[in-house]
């Protein structure tokens, strides 16, 4: 076969039952490739590897993902070598990362598409992810190099008339997974879709795709920690987990008097601060007598999504970034509490490594009994909430209490303050 070889033909004759022998072989390159992206690539290995294989050799005739499966065409995978599957699964990766789907609104569908795959390609290709994948023609122009999707989306519309649209979707590298794949069916997906087992395409709502999303954004936070060299992620990605972890409120402000006085902390260097490790340097740390101390506890609850808690724990580290001088008890709740852990403006721990736990239902009265055994008197209790409870609100009017409302925008504490959460990047 020729080094190029026209994607439709090519669909057609791979198109056909699965073989047992040649998906064991299939199989074993499409873990080889995962490896080794593992050991190149910390980024893109981890997300890689929490993808299940899926052989569609029946109805896909490349690959795909929905963002928990990776479909391929078995005979597909047997002509690439291992760095070009290195790069198709960074493709798929990449579609998930930037949230091309959720992203889409009413734009044409397949220009959309087109649009993504152009800039995907090129941050591969920028990244050394593998190798570009040229025993198919794939959609790679340098032009549209620092780009959005979607200004690469409004410049290829300008040209819409000039451009062979039929001859760029054959380009596309791999199938793409939309909400509207369900319309074919019962109007209702399955969460994994009919293509669970290879044999049907899968079909997804909406819903569905927005929580496979949702739990995939989490796993982008995790996988970029293990990234050794940060310069190693394409800038896009950078953007995106910056957006991801930003924080939207002022906790200077909604703190108050209460942590903003710490910030005329007293230092000594019989104290040495770890912040300045990494730099080689040796800065002064905070006298423990002068610090001022939060307990946080973050609802975990089974009404919290993962975005909501992604959420959440960016608010904890806006508090660490805006406070020079702080010691922050950060636990999960729903009906207990899980996984306590203290953060310190001399530990350099990250608040995005913190393991969240919990998932079941609400109650915040177990709050306030552990807020009582704690040995420390805290200046504030910040409460991150669906205010969802199942009974009441609990006894912690004797408490300095903010509750920051994720979901809920009319409801209110009967006591403390509350603030409401309206982050801008979900409207």
């Amino acid at each position: 076969m020729s080094n190029k070889v026209n994607k439709e033909i090519q669909e057609k004759s791979l198109l056909k039952v699965s073989d047992p022998k040649i998906d064991k072989e299939a199989r074993e390159r499409l873990v080889g490739a995962r490896v080794s992206l593992l050991l190149k690539h910390a980024f893109f290995g981890t997300l890689a590897t929490r993808l299940i294989l899926v052989n569609s050799t029946e109805w896909c005739g490349t690959i795909a993902t929905d963002g928990r499966h990776f479909y391929y065409n078995e005979n597909f995978v047997m002509l690439l070598d291992t760095k070009e599957l290195e790069f198709g699964f960074g493709h798929e990766i990449l579609h998930v990362v930037y949230d091309h789907m959720g992203r889409k609104g009413d734009r044409h569908m397949k220009i959309w598409n087109i649009a993504n795959d152009y800039l995907v390609n090129i941050d591969l290709v920028d990244h050394n992810i593998g190798r570009k994948i040229t025993t198919i023609e794939i959609l790679y122009d340098r032009q549209y190099k620092g780009m959005s999707s979607e200004q690469v989306y409004e410049k290829l519309m300008e040209n819409v008339e000039f451009i062979d649209i039929d001859d760029l979707l054959q380009q596309m590298l791999d199938e793409h997974m939309e909400p509207s794949d369900s319309a074919e069916g019962d109007g209702e997906g399955d969460g994994d879709g009919d293509g669970k087992d290879g044999k049907g395409r899968p079909k997804f709502t909406e819903e569905e795709m927005r929580e496979i999303q949702e739990d995939f954004q989490s796993a982008v936070i995790n996988a970029a920690q293990q990234e050794a060299d940060a310069g190693n992620l394409p800038g896009n990605v950078k953007k995106m987990i910056k957006n991801l972890t930003q924080p939207e409120l002022d906790w200077r402000e909604l703190l108050d008097v209460s942590l903003t006085s710490s910030i005329k902390e007293d230092t000594s260097f019989m104290r040495p601060s770890r912040k300045g490790w990494a730099m080689d340097a040796i800065m002064p740390g905070t006298i423990p007598g002068n610090q001022t101390t939060a307990l946080v506890y973050i609802d975990t609850s089974g009404s919290i999504s993962q975005d909501m808690m992604v959420n959440f724990l960016s608010e904890v580290q806006g508090i660490m970034e805006q406070f020079t001088t702080y010691k922050i008890r950060v636990a999960c709740f729903d009906t207990e509490i899980h996984n306590p852990k203290i953060f310190s403006s001399d530990d350099i721990s990250e608040i995005t490594e913190y393991e969240l736990g919990g998932f079941g239902g609400t109650r915040f009265t177990q709050i306030f009994d552990d807020a009582k055994s704690q040995d420390i008197e805290p200046d504030k209790i910040i409460i991150f909430t669906d205010m969802q409870p199942w009974d009441g609100f609990g006894d912690g009017d004797m408490y300095d209490v903010l509750w920051v409302n994720h979901y809920d925008q009319t409801t209110t504490a009967p006591f403390g303050t509350t603030v409401f959460y309206d982050r801008k990047k979900e409207q």
